[in-house]
C-alpha cells in the first residue's frame, strides 16, 4: 500500500492564540467606520446646536468651525478657540461627548493591541513557555485517541504544563487549554511547528493525527529533528503499522487491534477483558509499571523483586518472558515491566 502524505491545512501560528471570527483586514475596516460615525454623531449635534457655541476670533461659526471643533474635542486636543457657551451646549459635552470621546480612545488603543502589542506579548510569553519545557510531552491531534490520551495522563498524576497539544483547530485547543495543557495552533508535519514546543527536549511524542498517513509524515518530521525520541503513533489500518515503524515510531498502536484482542481474550473468560481494561486503565485496581532495575535485585531471578509481580525483562532489545531461563538472573540495564497495586486498590485498602 502507498502512503501519500497528506497535509492538515496551515495556520498562520507560531504562539498561542485564538483566531478571531474576523479576518484583521475586517476588523480594522469595522474599527475605523465605527470611529468615523461616532465623530459624525458628534459633527450633527455640534452642528445643531452651533447657535450654543462661541468663537474667540471672529464671533462666527461655519460648518468648517463645527467640525474643527468637533474633531478637536473628541481627540481631547481642545485649544479653547472655539467654546460651549450655552447650557445646552455644556451639557452636550459633558454627558455625550465626554463617553464617545473616551469611547473614541479605546477604540484606538484596542486596534494598536491587536495588530501590534498583543503579537510582541504572545511571542513573549510563548518564549516564557518554550523556555519551560524540558522533558515534557508532546501530543499531536486532539481528537477521539489524543484527547482520550492526555486525560489518562492526567489521571495518572502528570501535571498538565507538562502536556503540550498541537492541532490545527481551535475547539481541540480550547477542551485542551481547558484541561490546563499548553497548546499550540500549527501543523505537526512541519519542522518550525515542531521547533516551537522544543521537540528535541521532550520526553515522548504522542501521534494521533486522525490519519494514519498524516501521522507517518508526522513521525517522519519529528524522528529527524530528535533522532533518540520515543514516539508511539496510533494508526488505523493494519497495513500501516510497518510504515510507521519504518518512519521512526517506537510503539505502533493499531485501536481496531486493540480492541479484536479484548474481544477474543473474552471467549477464553469473561473476566480476561475485563483485567486487560484494568491493566490500561489508570483507575483500576492494578496497573502495568516498567522500570529499570535496581543495584539490589541484581543477580536476583526476576520472580524475586519485592515491588510487585514481574512479567518481562527487556534487555538489549530483547523481550524475556517470567518463564525463560534469562529472566532466571537480573542484569545491569535490564528494564523490567511488572504488575503493581494499582490506584482504586490502594484506596480502597487505605480508605481516607
Amino acid at each position: 500500500m502507498r502512503i501519500v502524505p497528506v497535509r492538515p491545512p496551515s495556520s498562520a501560528a507560531g504562539f498561542l492564540r485564538r483566531r478571531s471570527s474576523l479576518p484583521i483586514w475586517a476588523d480594522l475596516v469595522w474599527r475605523v467606520a465605527l470611529v468615523f460615525g461616532l465623530i459624525g454623531l458628534v459633527l450633527l449635534i455640534h452642528w445643531i446646536g452651533r447657535d450654543g457655541l462661541k468663537d474667540n476670533l471672529d464671533n462666527r461659526i461655519s460648518f468648517v468651525d463645527v467640525l474643527y471643533f468637533t474633531t478637536v474635542t473628541v481627540t481631547t486636543v481642545g485649544y479653547g478657540d472655539i467654546v460651549p457657551v450655552s447650557p445646552e451646549a455644556r451639557l452636550f459635552e459633558a454627558l455625550l461627548v465626554t463617553p464617545i470621546r473616551l469611547f473614541v480612545w479605546l477604540i484606538f488603543l484596542g486596534t494598536a493591541y491587536n495588530l501590534f502589542f498583543r503579537n510582541i506579548l504572545y511571542r513573549w510569553r510563548m518564549a516564557r513557555i518554550q523556555a519551560d519545557l524540558h522533558n515534557h510531552i508532546v501530543v499531536t491531534g486532539f481528537g477521539t485517541s489524543g484527547g482520550e490520551a492526555v486525560r489518562e495522563l492526567l489521571a495518572r498524576g502528570v501535571d498538565p504544563r507538562e502536556i503540550v497539544v498541537v492541532d490545527p483547530v481551535e475547539k481541540a485547543l480550547a477542551e485542551a487549554e481547558a484541561l490546563g495543557c499548553n497548546v499550540l495552533c500549527g501543523d505537526s508535519t512541519r519542522d518550525r511547528t515542531l521547533n516551537d514546543v522544543a521537540i528535541h527536549r521532550a520526553r515522548t511524542l504522542i501521534v494521533s493525527a486522525g490519519r494514519d498517513d498524516t501521522s507517518i509524515l508526522i513521525t517522519l518530521t519529528a524522528r529527524h529533528l530528535a533522532p533518540r525520541l520515543p514516539i508511539s503513533i496510533v494508526v488505523r489500518n493494519e497495513d500501516n503499522e510497518l510504515p510507521a515503524r519504518q518512519a521512526g515510531a517506537t510503539t505502533v498502536i493499531n485501536p481496531v487491534s486493540f480492541a479484536g484482542l479484548l474481544l477474543a481474550g473474552s471467549t477464553d473468560g469473561k473476566h480476561i477483558a475485563d483485567y486487560m481494561s484494568d491493566l490500561a486503565a489508570s483507575g483500576g485496581q492494578v496497573k502495568l509499571h516498567e522500570r529499570f532495575v535496581l543495584p539490589a535485585e541484581i543477580g536476583k531471578p526476576l520472580s524475586a523483586i519485592a515491588t510487585g509481580l514481574g512479567v518481562r525483562i527487556h534487555r538489549q532489545e530483547r523481550a524475556i518472558g517470567f518463564w525463560e531461563e534469562d529472566a532466571a538472573k537480573l542484569q545491569t540495564g535490564d528494564l523490567i515491566i511488572e504488575i503493581v497495586q494499582g490506584d482504586a486498590a490502594g484506596e480502597a485498602r487505605n480508605p481516607a
